[in-house]
């Protein structure tokens, strides 16, 4: 069977499952991290929530990309970038909104809900780290999910130090510091997209 592409049906295939099971389990951790998020007035949860869904969503763009043409994988990649920087841009909205009118965050629920968030995205992590060199719709999976446990780690930390000090403040730094580390993956992602667009477009032009 000459020219079968059999080894590109199984890698998208084992792409669509990896996704698929990155998606189901941020969009269930978006929800409860938004719930306890509000319950607690924790702008580092809230934010680590906005982070949730933009991955989801992400995984659900490179899902749809997988198996297609190069340009469309790049496109998407584009595009989950771009979603990425607005709700990082949402997040310090809200980090602001929060540091003028004032909070109360609960430190046992950052904590709690941020270990189980650590959980789920170091599953996610492992899950995705076999194509992290892959095409640039896996980069980017890769690169949020690396994201999502230093939030993580960065959440727990944020209870802890609003627990010992009493006070709001190490939360919304946290919450501040989780839209940083969203916006700038976003733009590397933009960035890493661009490459491959370029590249891809002088791989095309050599062929011709």
């Amino acid at each position: 069977m000459s020219g079968c592409d059999c080894s590109i049906e199984f890698s998208s295939k084992d792409e669509s499952k990896v996704l698929i099971t990155l998606l189901a389990i941020n969009a269930l951790m978006f929800v409860v991290e938004i719930v306890l998020g509000i319950l607690s007035e924790s702008t580092a949860l809230i934010a680590d929530s906005m982070d949730m869904l933009a991955d989801a969503t992400v995984y659900g763009i490179g899902l749809y990309a997988v198996g297609k043409a190069a340009i469309v994988k790049i496109k998407a990649a584009h595009i989950s970038g771009l979603f990425q920087i607005v709700l990082g841009a949402a997040v310090a909205v809200d980090v602001i909104r929060r540091t003028i009118i004032g909070s109360e965050p609960e430190s046992s629920l950052m904590i709690m809900v941020g270990i189980a968030a650590l959980v789920a995205n170091l599953i996610c992590l492992r899950l995705i780290s076999k194509h992290r060199d892959g095409e640039v719709h896996m980069r980017a999976s890769w690169i949020f999910s690396k994201n999502d446990v230093i939030a993580n780690i960065g959440i727990i930390v944020g209870g802890a130090l609003v627990y010992l000090f009493d006070s709001r403040f190490p939360d919304l730094i946290i919450g501040l510091a989780i839209s940083i580390l969203v916006i700038r993956g976003g733009i590397h992602i933009i960035k890493d997209a661009a490459s491959e667009a370029k590249s891809d477009k002088i791989g095309s032009q050599c062929t011709d």
